[in-house]
Formats: C-alpha cells, sequence, structure tokens
C-alpha cells in the first residue's frame, strides 16, 4: 500500500512538550512533513472550550483548540496518540489515555487520526507504539520504519542531552530539530536558586504558565525543571522520600521536586498545575508533605484560562520575597556563627600564649 499522507499535523499540546524531538525525527524520516499547530493563544483556550465540557481540565481544552487549529490549516492527518501507560502499572490520567476518543467525539470533521497506543501494562511497547503510526500512513517497510525510530532516537538524545547540561528548553529543541548539539559550559549563579513541578505541557506553553520561567529569571532566580533532571536520578529521589511511582509523569513532578529537595540545591520549590487535576493534587500533597518535614519553602500555583496575570505575579513576588529573606537570615546567622568561632579560637590562642610564658596567674 502506497501511502498518500504527505503532511502529518502534530498539536502544540500534552505529549508534544516531551516528546516532539523524537515525533519530529521519526516522522520525517519516514518521509513525512511535520506540520505544528500555532503556539497557544486565548484564541485557541477559546476555540477548544467551545467543543468540550465546561469543567474539562485546562490542557485538554488547550489541546482540542490546537487539533482546531490544524484542520483550519489544512491538515488532513493529525498525530494523536493514547499514551496508557509507561511503565508496568504506571498510567497517564483518564483524559490523556482517552485522547483520540474525545476529539473523536468532540469535533465532527473529517479528517484522519493517526492514533497509535503505548501501554506497557498491556505489553504494547513503545516499539508497537511506532509501528502503529507508520502503518497508520500507510508505511509498512520494516526496516524504513526500524530506521525511522533510530532517527527519533538521535534528535530526542540530542535535545535531553542539551537540557540536561543546562540549555533552555526552547533552545534545545530547536537546535535539535536543526541537527545541532550546542552544551552549556558555564554555570550562571544567581542570588535564589528554585525548582519546577510541573507537566512540561503547563510549564512550557508560556500562554498556559504565564510565562512563569521568564518571570523568575527577571527577579533574578535561577529555575530547575524536570528536563535538568535524569531519569535514574527522578526515580531514586521518589525511592529516597519513601514514594512509589504510580502516575506516567510522576518523574516530572515528584520525582523533580523530591531530586531537588534532597540535594539542597534550590532554595524553594513551586508546584504548577492546572486546576482540578486529580493526579497532580496527589503529587502536590505528598511533596508537600515532605517539604514540611525538611523545611523546604514550597508554593502551589494552580492555574485555568481565567487566571488573571496580576495575581499570578504577586503571588510569585511575595514567595521570592520570602526566599530572600529566609536566605539573608541563614547567611547572617552563619556569618555570626563563624565571628563567634573566630573570637573563641582567639581567645583559646591567647590563653596558651600565657600560659606558655608563664604570665597565667
Amino acid at each position: 500500500m502506497k501511502s498518500e499522507i504527505k503532511k502529518i499535523g502534530i498539536p502544540r499540546a500534552i505529549s508534544y512538550y516531551n516528546n516532539y524531538p523524537f515525533y519530529y525525527g521519526f516522522f520525517s524520516s519516514l518521509g513525512l512533513e511535520v506540520v505544528l499547530s500555532d503556539k497557544t493563544t486565548t484564541k485557541t483556550i477559546n476555540e477548544g472550550a467551545k467543543y468540550v465540557v465546561s469543567d474539562t481540565c485546562l490542557p485538554i481544552k488547550v489541546y482540542t483548540g490546537h487539533v482546531m487549529n490544524l484542520l483550519h490549516k489544512g491538515c488532513e492527518a493529525i498525530f494523536i496518540p493514547s499514551i496508557q501507560s509507561t511503565g508496568y502499572k504506571i498510567n497517564n490520567c483518564s483524559k490523556i489515555r482517552g485522547l483520540p476518543e474525545i476529539i473523536r467525539n468532540v469535533i465532527n470533521k473529517p479528517f484522519i487520526m493517526v492514533e497509535p497506543t503505548l501501554d506497557k501494562t498491556e505489553n504494547i511497547s513503545f516499539k508497537d507504539f511506532c509501528i502503529q503510526s507508520a502503518n497508520s500512513v500507510g508505511i509498512f517497510d520494516k526496516d524504513k520504519i526500524k530506521q525511522a525510530i533510530s532517527d527519533g532516537w538521535r534528535v530526542y538524545n540530542m535535545f535531553l542531552e542539551m537540557t540536561q547540561s543546562g540549555v533552555s528548553y526552547s533552545e534545545a529543541l530547536d537546535n535539535a530539530i536543526k541537527g545541532k548539539l550546542v552544551k552549556k559550559t558555564i554555570d550562571i549563579v544567581k542570588p535564589l536558586s528554585v525548582a519546577i513541578m510541573a507537566h512540561g505541557y503547563n510549564l512550557f506553553d508560556d500562554r498556559i504558565s504565564l510565562n512563569l520561567i521568564k518571570k523568575l529569571e527577571k527577579m533574578d532566580v535561577k529555575v530547575y525543571t524536570s528536563l535538568n533532571v535524569s531519569r535514574q536520578d527522578a526515580i531514586s529521589a521518589i525511592d529516597s522520600i519513601g514514594e512509589i511511582q504510580y502516575w506516567a509523569n510522576e518523574l516530572e513532578l515528584t520525582g523533580t521536586a523530591a531530586h531537588y529537595l534532597t540535594n539542597e540545591k534550590v532554595d524553594g520549590i513551586i508546584a504548577l498545575s492546572a486546576f482540578g487535576c486529580g493526579p497532580d493534587s496527589l503529587m502536590v500533597e505528598e511533596i508537600s508533605y515532605h517539604c514540611k518535614e525538611a523545611g523546604m519553602p514550597l508554593i502551589h500555583l494552580t492555574i485555568d484560562e481565567h487566571t488573571g496575570e496580576a495575581g499570578f505575579i504577586t503571588r510569585l513576588e511575595a514567595f521570592v520575597d520570602m526566599l530572600l529573606r529566609k536566605k539573608r537570615s541563614i547567611l547572617t546567622k552563619q556569618s555570626d556563627k563563624t565571628e563567634e568561632d573566630a573570637n573563641i579560637e582567639n581567645t583559646v590562642e591567647i590563653k596558651e600564649e600565657r600560659i606558655l610564658t608563664g604570665s597565667v596567674k
């Protein structure tokens, strides 16, 4: 069967933010032109919200808006994967698991849905996922698919290598797509450092996160995210605080927060989640408990389509101010302690000198 599909649309939402380097390398290797939806705007959110029930979470409204954007662009084939589980009984939330069904039922427009399933609980592997994707666009050549998987991993591994060296998300993504490997060699020291625990689709979408990372950088705060933490480090961190990995995105949230909670590299943790997200609320509650035990400041910021930027910034500024005051207090106490130790040492030296010269009565 010869493929008539020459282009494939990928919504700039949900799994895009973690997996796009692989998707790009894979589909490009298969000979398809990859078409991305435009960046998220208020119009994107409103467009998606028209098609789903009002209490649907923000990321799904955004995803639906991106699918509509691709249809407006004339995309006849759109990649909408069902990522059920990423490990044995390590599950995604029901909405991400059922994403193809949600889109099929709310958007009544003709298009080809490329809907592979990844479900490691049911032994549907990532290789199976890729084969399903290729077959859906009419490609059955096993060698070609194998090469496409290899090309996908090559682009993805470049992206990961750059982010873990400290290169920003957007810069690493741009370089990986161009086939460039650029590592960050200088680690800029800033007065404060924070770790953000959040899904990639909430954090790296500038409209959804209200440019959280850029706002923190303007406040002279160094930001660490899940992309700066290796998979193994995140798994080890979850284990070190006595928790287990249950949710597919657990490494982005619990793993990232636990890693920075235990290595004392940051002054505080920011949890960012969509309003009403069940899995997120459980993971944030877990980390809140451990932060309280360790004395680590944590703020939980929730977002939806109605979140106002003014209130968001006010809370963020208050948190950063609190971290600064706490750090100054700690540094002052350390300075006082050092001075006190120096005085004690000096007194001891004077007494020793008097003893040696016989001047002590």
